[in-house]
């Protein structure tokens, strides 16, 4: 199997590209921006460069986007021609050269303002049959990438699998008071319990999606950390989360304790993985409980390819408010 992975010189791009490179499997590695994991240079923008690439090519994993960070620098048309349009042309070349498997990388952000249920609401419980509602430019062409999939394996019997993936960024929380409030470390396994994962999971659920789409033809996967919680645990997690948090991990207690850290008093959403762990097999090696037994031996949180990878950020140039702006007002 040849693999073909868009965003290479990206954070999740070259994590897979390692990884398969490190199995001894074919990838033709495609970005905008060389790289030491990009093997050609190109936009997904330009059908010819696509078709070229797609050459001999029976897998992709289509990891090229425009992100969150993005939207407060690029114009709404720069979404629609590289979320959009890039996909669509991976789309249509990868239908003429049947290709076996395709792979989109989609975002829980999707779901937009389904995540944050009204004040005194419990938490939501997101799965995959949670209506979308994106809120943003970003959540709009990530959703309408995800049409475009289901359309071109009805329509043109391309075996396509769509990875609504959580937070596995590595940068800062772009919301300053979450910066003020907590360590960045006690932000990100906070997260572990509902909104996080781990990026070496993020690859092998991409893998398995590859070797389960010819017998799914098209399905959507929500890629997250286990979470400890229950359905019935949504009232309790919106008011008093540490008391929840104790019940699953009351080793976590003390580790925070010695930390300085501390649990949010409230949790607005939980995402559910179940639906990958059933039916692709999927099996991630990283959630809270993982996290806090590496904290107390003193070791990195994270895997051992979230570390080598380390943070690429999102832009070419610094900002004085941030990691990057938030919104960028528009007339």
């Amino acid at each position: 199997m040849t693999f073909l992975v868009t965003g290479s010189s990206g954070h999740l791009g070259e994590a897979l590209v390692r990884t398969l490179q490190a199995q001894g499997r074919k990838v033709v590695a495609i970005d905008i921006r060389p790289g030491a994991f990009t093997h050609r240079v190109g936009s997904t923008t330009d059908r010819d460069f696509v078709a070229r690439c797609m050459k001999g090519v029976t897998a992709v994993l289509h990891a090229a986007t425009l992100h969150k960070p993005h939207v407060a620098t690029h114009s709404r048309q720069d979404f629609v021609d590289v979320n959009i349009t890039g996909t669509l042309n991976l789309l249509e070349a990868a239908a003429r050269e049947k290709v076996a498997a395709f792979v989109y990388t989609s975002t829980t952000s999707v779901f937009g303002d389904a995540l944050v249920p009204p004040p005194g609401e419990p938490a939501a419980w997101i799965t995959e049959s949670v209506v979308a509602v994106p809120k943003n430019i970003y959540g709009v062409t990530k959703a309408a990438a995800e049409d475009l999939c289901q359309l071109f394996a009805r329509n043109h019997s391309l075996a396509a699998v769509v990875l609504r993936t959580s937070r596995f960024f590595p940068e800062k929380d772009d919301n300053p008071a979450i910066r003020e409030a907590y360590e960045d470390a006690n932000v990100k396994v906070n997260e572990f319990l509902y909104r996080r994962v781990d990026i070496e999971d993020v690859v092998s659920a991409h893998l398995l999606a590859a070797d389960h789409a010819r017998s799914a033809g098209f399905a959507k996967f929500i890629i997250s950390a286990t979470t400890p919680f229950s359905r019935d645990d949504v009232q309790a997690l919106r008011s008093v989360a540490p008391q929840v948090v104790r019940r699953y991990a009351p080793d976590s207690e003390a580790e925070y304790a010695r930390r300085g850290w501390t649990m949010p008093a409230g949790i607005d959403r939980v995402y559910d993985n179940d639906k990958a762990r059933a039916e692709l097999g999927w099996r991630p090696r990283h959630d809270f409980r993982s996290a806090i037994a590496r904290l107390k031996e003193n070791r990195d949180f994270r895997s051992a390819l979230a570390q080598a990878i380390g943070s690429k950020g999102y832009h070419d140039r610094a900002f004085t408010d941030g990691p990057y702006p938030v919104e960028r007002k528009r007339p």
